[in-house]
């Protein structure tokens, strides 16, 4: 007898005869031996209109009632389908997350989960009973009995959290798609179903705007090893399983608030190019890294800034192996790239080398939506005397270039910081392998990227998200310190940090050089840092601190992409053809994010899609 927690969204218990149809699902899975936990949302659109009600009395209603009042729309579900199963004569009993026992911190709208009391769940279990929970929501203690809601998502997260919590042998995520799709195929109906991906490969696409599961149920899934698939309400077929590495041991007190990184990287073998002033039109990035593709050759980071006046900034590091060459081909597609390539006195498409740098990462994914975690890497590198010359950043990953002089000091101080312990030290070179960097070949090392097989696609899904602002502060001093005091400010407001890029070319005012700092940060949020940043600008030295709002962030995703040549290049020459220009470029090693306009965001996806040949044959129908 297998324990399956099985969830399902708004849509799929939408009406009554969709919560009937749901209550057929669930004792077809009980007659074939199984014990029953299911996670419901609240039914269709009735979170919508519970808002809708709150602010036709008030304009800022208080966060506390808000949940309150948000936690109902589930308690309406989860007693309507116990009473459906009921009338199908199988027992069943309705409990909210108070009753089940699901104990949250004291943050209203958003909680995240610290432990999960099973008992009550597993007496009901043991006497035949189909246990149907309230998604979304928690209570701050058993003392207190505060109610707390989870945050958008947050069923998916209470699902995965009780599979976790109760050792379930699966957890199946119900929604109204046959599962896991290479984009959304509301923008693309031809999307292909994917039979499996990676836990990294779906925290990226769910944090970059895909919309079938949560990131923070993915990250729970990924630390307990829960296995997790995702499946449509309407069908029997398969869908999509989302693979898990094999879990480090860890607790279940503090389960969404554990420590968020599991381990660190230093990888020395590593030189960075930069191209400064080139011009910013589109087909720039495409010329430059098809030229370098065209060679076979690799590239690591790319990073391209916000432009100044007609023209960016894009620098990029390689393996120091492959400097020569690479430096070769890009000295001698600069000149093409510029204004006028035939004048001499010119000075867009400046080439700078840097050939002894490091990159030293943490990685983990319980630095999901941990304002504070990345603000931490850089406090500490800053208190060790360790500048940083570019940042990098994923879900799972936020990685920083260095001098390579001080790289085994940012490895020592980062240990000390996020107590990793020496096993948990990755160094690059080590487990580089041929083609492909696989992490967690062995038992004791923590694995994020996966070993895939040859015929792995290098790109598995594309992501739009039109929910994003660019926060710019221009004139950032360079020195130690500066970017930990920024995203510190930010982090203590709990304003969460999506892309970080720091500018290549330096300007020295006043004496002083200065780089400009930019992030992705949600739209909501977007004036708050900004009034932030501002009113610390005197104290701290920058300078003007600007917010657009009318941006895109597409990104292509894929653990096949690592050592493979011509990725990036691909996307970018996607984007150049239908004459979209990139205004932003951030990549991890399974990723890369451009920013473009937002009216254009669109267009972007769907011609990154078919750039990479991800269509099917046939089309996805979404239901309402």
């Amino acid at each position: 007898m297998a324990l399956i927690v099985q969830k399902y969204g708004g849509t799929s218990v939408g009406s009554v005869e969709r919560i009937q149809a749901v209550a057929t699902r669930v004792l077809q899975t009980v007659k074939a031996g199984n014990s029953l936990v299911v996670v419901v949302s609240a039914m269709g659109k009735s979170t919508d209109a519970l808002v809708k009600l709150a602010h036709e009395i008030s304009i800022n209603p208080s966060r506390r009632e808000m949940d309150m009042l948000l936690s109902t729309g589930e308690q309406v579900t989860i007693a309507l389908l116990s009473m459906a199963l009921q009338e199908l004569e199988q027992p069943a009993i309705s409990l909210t997350g108070a009753q089940v026992g699901i104990v949250t911190e004291a943050e209203y709208s958003r909680a995240r989960i610290l432990h999960i009391q099973t008992e009550r769940i597993e007496k009901q279990l043991k006497i035949g009973k189909v246990v149907v929970v309230a998604g979304f929501q928690g209570i701050t203690s058993t003392e207190e009995l505060e109610i707390t809601t989870l945050g958008r998502g947050g069923s998916d997260t209470s699902a995965v959290a009780l599979a976790a919590a109760l050792n379930a042998d699966c957890c199946e995520i119900y929604t109204d798609v046959p599962g896991i799709l290479t984009t959304d195929p509301r923008l693309v109906p031809e999307a292909q179903l994917m039979t499996e991906i990676t836990c990294d490969e779906m925290l990226e696409l769910a944090s970059l705007g895909a919309k079938v599961l949560h990131p923070r149920a993915v990250e729970i899934a990924r630390n307990y090893g829960v296995p997790l698939v995702v499946r449509s309400s309407w069908t029997s077929d398969p869908g999509t399983w989302v693979v898990s590495p094999k879990p480090q041991p860890r607790p279940l007190v503090n389960l969404e608030i554990a420590r968020p990184v599991d381990g660190v990287e230093l990888d020395a073998d590593q030189a960075r190019l930069a191209l400064l002033r080139v011009p910013d039109r589109p087909g720039i990035a495409a010329r430059l890294f098809g030229e370098i593709a065209r060679q076979g050759l690799d590239v690591d980071l790319i990073v391209q800034s916000i432009h100044e006046g007609n023209s960016n900034d894009i620098a990029f590091t390689v393996r120091t192996s492959l400097l020569k060459q690479i430096e070769a081909v890009t000295t001698a597609i600069a000149p093409v790239l510029r204004s006028h390539p035939d004048d001499p006195k010119s000075v867009e498409a400046e080439v700078i080398v840097q050939p002894q740098i490091a990159k030293v990462s943490i990685d983990g994914a319980g630095m999901i939506g941990r304002p504070g975690v990345a603000a931490q890497m850089f406090s500490t590198l800053a208190e060790a005397g360790v500048n940083i010359q570019m940042i990098s950043t994923s879900e799972v990953k936020v990685s920083c270039v260095i001098d390579a002089t001080d790289g085994d000091r940012a490895v020592a101080v980062l240990r000390e910081a996020f107590e990793v312990g020496e096993e948990r030290v990755v160094l690059e070179g080590e487990k580089r392998a041929e083609g492909q960097r696989s992490r967690g070949a062995e038992e004791n090392l923590p694995t994020t990227n996966y070993q895939l097989p040859i015929t792995t696609p290098p790109v598995r899904g594309v992501a739009l998200d039109i929910n994003q602002a660019r926060l710019a502060v221009l004139q950032v001093p360079d020195r130690p310190g500066l970017a930990a005091r920024l995203f510190g400010l930010l982090a203590r407001e709990n304003i969460s940090v999506d892309t970080i890029i720091q500018s290549q070319r330096c300007r020295i005012v006043d004496g002083v050089p200065k780089r400009d700092i930019v992030c992705t940060v949600a739209q909501m949020d977007a004036p708050a840092a900004k009034k932030i940043l501002e009113q610390a600008a005197t104290e701290y030295g920058w300078g003007e601190v600007t917010v657009d709002p009318a941006i895109a962030k597409v990104s292509v995703v894929g653990a096949g992409m690592v050592g493979q040549p011509g990725v990036a290049a691909k996307m970018f020459a996607a984007l150049a053809q239908q004459q979209i220009n990139i205004q932003m470029i951030a990549t991890s090693e399974i990723k890369i994010s451009c920013v473009v306009a937002q009216e254009q965001g669109v267009a972007a996806l769907q011609a990154i899609h078919t750039a990479f040949g991800l269509s099917g044959s046939g089309t996805i129908q979404v239901s309402a």
